[in-house]
């Protein structure tokens, strides 16, 4: 078993955690699942109503005894605060704050509730931001992950945090998807990892079966980092780029923002009139990080954890040591 500051702290076995992947993309079922397996469940609370997400808490609460926690994306859910404190989460994650935003109060409500605070950071001086405002874990989130993500790599961005603001624990992010990653991480001097497109390939999320095989059949290449979607919903993300797929509807608008932000609603509209169709998944757009190159299966969430916590322990037990001379 592998036991580092961030297993302690949050009084779980494994140092291994789902993102909290927005809109219950990470649901009570997965979350369930994960914490159960002795990692760390990650409701993803964002976009959903307060009895969505009470829903997704009880179906956790259904699966396990464990400790879990509940995401928000404080630059557009800090309304959402105070209705998910009240179901008592283990953890509160949280992510993409605006520069207006008192985290230091944030925290401090969580703190109050009995929560531990887990804030993920795509630079080094976000990481110092959260450590001063009283973050219990910093997630170091490198550009090589999906979703929402900053300009620096993984590597270089976990060990200059774990450097910084040491001894808060920190946990690595983009680019992991194996027992490999979580070895690699741990000798970055971090305390653990943080999965988001591994689990979007498990049985228990809800994303379509398509689009699973379509994570399995990647090879992370036809990942890129645009502005695309965001500019094609016109939500403003403080400071971010997107990772997804490259779709024919991305390849199609990149380099071309500005005429898709003048062309918006049209835009939608053909890509909402082409569900259904044959090409409707390429007329949209999906977050994928580049560790798609390393999922070749969809499997049960609970034994993502398993088997990511026991290849990391063979490769510390026995590859590493044979190194030595």
């Amino acid at each position: 078993m592998i036991r580092t500051a961030f297993t302690e702290l949050v009084g779980v076995d494994h140092p291994v955690v789902c993102g909290g992947m927005a809109a219950g993309t990470s649901n009570g079922e997965m979350t369930g699942q994960v914490s159960d397996a002795g990692g760390l469940g990650v409701i993803g609370a964002s976009s959903l109503s307060a009895d969505d997400i009470a829903s997704h808490v009880a179906r956790a609460r259904e699966i396990t005894s464990k400790p879990f926690g509940i995401n928000l994306l404080l630059f557009t859910a800090e309304d959402m605060l105070d209705a998910v404190l009240e179901l008592q989460p283990a953890v509160l994650s949280t992510a993409w704050p605006r520069d207006d935003q008192d985290l230091a109060t944030i925290f401090a409500r969580a703190h109050a509730a009995g929560a531990k605070v887990m804030h993920m950071v795509p630079t080094l001086d976000d990481a110092k931001r959260a450590a001063e405002a009283g973050a219990d874990v910093v997630v170091a989130q490198g550009t090589d992950g999906g979703g929402h993500i900053g300009e620096m790599g993984t590597t270089v961005l976990v060990r200059q945090a774990v450097e910084a603001i040491a001894p808060v624990p920190v946990l690595a992010a983009g680019g992991l998807a194996d027992g490999a990653g979580l070895a690699s991480a741990l000798a970055l001097g971090a305390d653990g990892i943080l999965l988001g497109t591994r689990f979007l390939a498990s049985d228990e999320c809800r994303i379509p079966t398509w689009l699973k095989q379509e994570i399995v059949a990647s090879d992370g290449h036809d990942t890129i980092r645009t502005t695309v979607p965001d500019t094609m919903t016109g939500q403003d993300w403080p400071g971010a780029w997107g990772r997804v797929l490259r779709t024919r509807l991305v390849e199609e608008w990149l380099g071309r923002e500005p005429e898709l932000r003048r062309r918006r609603q049209e835009v939608l509209t053909e890509a909402y009139d082409a569900m259904g169709k044959d090409d409707a998944p390429d007329r949209w757009y999906f977050y994928v990080g580049q560790s798609a190159g390393l999922i070749d299966s969809i499997e049960p969430a609970g034994e993502i954890v398993r088997r990511i916590v026991g290849d990391a322990e063979e490769v510390l037990r026995a590859r590493l040591p044979e190194l030595l001379a």
